[in-house]
């Protein structure tokens, strides 16, 4: 959480900022044990002294974690001692929470506490895999090497997401689009037709009446649509909250045409490279699943690979386990197996990770040149549709007219 507070120092100087800690009385512990006053404190976001009570989320920004990474790896390469390296990295941070965290870690490491024990007090704003990560370089005594492949490790998986995201840029620009003009055209221009058709007192065709009583049905409630709008929405979030649903909605994801597909080999690609980064770290391979099983997005894999590292630890190999879940491609469990029998686990995990993130980007190429045409003749059906049906009683005119 983060807390607004006013310290006083022993000297009588008195300060103002913004700290991160996991709970209020974490913070005013903390802030003893520095000798400090606390002459306010509250959480951010709260309204006299009273927290609004809605949840926050607080996030580091991914690119100055990763140079903040790359500096701390070249530091120690260059024989700079890890606390003088904090010292050093943690004024130059911009950010006000990754400022804080740092400060906190530095002080912990100072004391004496593992670099891994540090990040790890921080919880949830700092990704499993990371502080995995450390925790091998400690005990390989190559953290320098274990930091410069986590960036390379957060480069890749950042590039994937970021491809993918933007090749939907577009089919929801255009979905957005649609909607906005069919509003426009059933709220704005549908009730001034129907107007000026009801002063010739004829008979209007089936469309028309059916566009016209959709139009006035959702001017007069309006309001009541958009309470059921909201509250649908406040259902399908409440839904996901609960347990257990998230990866209910993951699995049915996988069983959609095309985009199960692709989301198959991402969630794939995520646990493969963690666990070649972890492994190539030094940590062991049911350590390796355990972390893996809480970086990857979609949360029914994310269980299926649980029960592997279940059956991992009673001793039955990785493409074993994997094969029996039968929810991971066929490809990836063939090349794990050739990866344990030759001994190059690692070497054959980072190649699954390439070789799924390449079929990502193709079939995300393929994906959006199937939407896009689609999208433009369902949006040009749509709208004319709904134009042919308000213009198709100005062709009976003459006959009304007589």
């Amino acid at each position: 959480m983060e807390f607004r507070c006013r310290l006083a120092s022993p000297s009588g100087e008195i300060t103002e900022g913004v700290y991160v800690a996991d709970s209020e009385a974490r913070l005013r512990h903390d802030f003893e044990d520095k000798g400090l006053f606390v002459l306010s404190l509250q959480a951010k976001g709260a309204i006299g002294g009273v927290s609004l009570g809605l949840p926050q989320r607080h996030r580091i920004p991914t690119r100055e974690f990763n140079v903040f990474n790359q500096e701390l790896a070249t530091l120690l390469k260059a024989g700079m001692p890890l606390v003088q390296s904090l010292d050093l990295l943690k004024r130059r941070a911009t950010s006000p929470i990754f400022k804080a965290v740092l400060e906190d870690v530095h002080e912990r490491v100072r004391s004496g506490t593992a670099l891994s024990d540090a990040f790890s007090a921080h919880g949830t704003l700092l990704p499993g895999v990371y502080t995995a990560s450390l925790l091998a370089g400690e005990r390989s005594g190559s953290l320098d090497t274990v930091l410069r492949r986590y960036v390379e490790y957060a480069k890749v998986i950042a590039t994937v997401k970021r491809k993918t995201l933007s090749a939907l840029v577009y089919p929801a620009i255009l979905i957005t689009l649609a909607i906005v003009l069919v509003a426009i055209i059933v709220l704005k221009v549908v009730p001034a037709f129907s107007d000026f058709y009801a002063g010739f007192g004829a008979e209007l065709p089936l469309i028309t009446r059916i566009i016209v009583a959709i139009s006035t049905t959702l001017l007069a409630q309006f309001w009541l649509f958009l309470i059921i709008l909201v509250s649908g929405g406040a259902a399908i979030v409440m839904w996901f909250r609960q347990p257990g649903q998230q990866a209910r909605f993951d699995r049915l994801l996988l069983r959609v045409p095309i985009v199960g597909d692709i989301a198959a080999k991402f969630a794939t690609s995520q646990m493969a490279r963690t666990l070649a980064t972890l492994l190539g770290g030094g940590l062991p391979l049911v350590h390796a699943l355990d972390i893996a099983t809480q970086s990857i997005g979609n949360r029914f894999v994310a269980k299926e690979l649980e029960t592997v590292a279940v059956r991992v630890r009673e001793g039955a190999s990785l493409s074993a386990s994997l094969e029996a879940r039968r929810v991971f491609p066929e490809v990836a469990v063939k090349m794990t197996e050739v990866g344990e029998s030759t001994g190059a686990l690692q070497e054959m995990l980072t190649t699954v990770a390439d070789f799924f993130d390449e079929e990502i980007e193709t079939n995300m190429e393929r994906f959006v040149t199937l939407v896009e045409p689609v999208l433009l003749v369902m949006m040009g059906i749509v709208i004319a549709g709904l134009l042919l049906a308000l213009y198709m009683p100005l062709f009976q005119l003459s006959s009304v007219l007589e």
